[in-house]
């Protein structure tokens, strides 16, 4: 369960202070810990700006309807996601096994530390079937993972770059729902244990090569 932002701790000597967030980063970033703490329902302008210690009204300023404020919880959340998942040379190689070390590394860093960000997603995506300017929005920020990925699998042999990327999508997905939410929340797999399962799936359909 997220907790409330606590204050910046001041620069240890000899260290370089982070640099200040933003106010729409401050805003997206009460909006992400509303959503994992409360649900959709508990998302609202007025909200926001209690979770953020801003002037009330300084969410709305921002973003004046709950579609705006949806979209820049969204646009966030595809930025910390990217940051968490990391991949690296991952989304540029052609070899299977840099692929699978990658994705199980990345997989485990998001299971072990920023579940609360998958909540979010899940929040978001059950809107966004509601909400159509929402979808279209919510598969455009999908699509930097899922573009590159199609890519790779054609670089690495696939015959159905599409299809297997999507495999891939679908596994991971499953993954991060199962060991999130879902029935094996509390059994995360290992890193090697990851790295074993997505090995298998590349082996399945790339073949030998994998």
């Amino acid at each position: 369960m997220p907790t409330r932002p606590t204050p910046a701790r001041p620069a240890a000597p000899g260290t370089t202070r982070p640099a200040a967030r933003s106010r729409a980063d401050l805003i997206a970033d009460a909006a992400l810990a509303l959503l994992a703490e409360r649900g959709m329902r508990g998302l609202t302008h007025r909200a926001v700006d209690e979770r953020a210690g801003l002037p009330q009204g300084s969410t709305s300023n921002h973003a004046r309807t709950r579609q705006a404020l949806l979209e820049t919880t969204v646009r966030r959340l595809a930025e910390l996601e990217a940051q968490v998942l990391a991949p690296g040379d991952l989304l540029t190689s052609s070899d299977p096994a840099q692929v699978a070390e990658g994705l199980a590394h990345a997989l485990h860093r998001y299971l072990t530390g920023s579940t609360e960000l998958l909540v979010c997603r899940y929040e978001l995506a059950l809107e966004a079937t509601r909400r159509p300017g929402l979808r279209t929005f919510y598969d455009d920020a999908g699509g930097r993972f899922r573009d590159p990925l199609v890519a790779v699998m054609a670089a690495a042999g696939s015959a159905d770059p599409e299809r297997h990327a999507l495999s891939v999508v679908a596994w991971t997905e499953g993954m991060m729902f199962a060991c999130a939410v879902g029935s094996y929340h509390r059994a995360v797999p290992t890193e090697d244990e990851l790295r074993a399962s997505c090995t298998e799936l590349l082996r399945g359909m790339l073949g030998a090569s994998a």
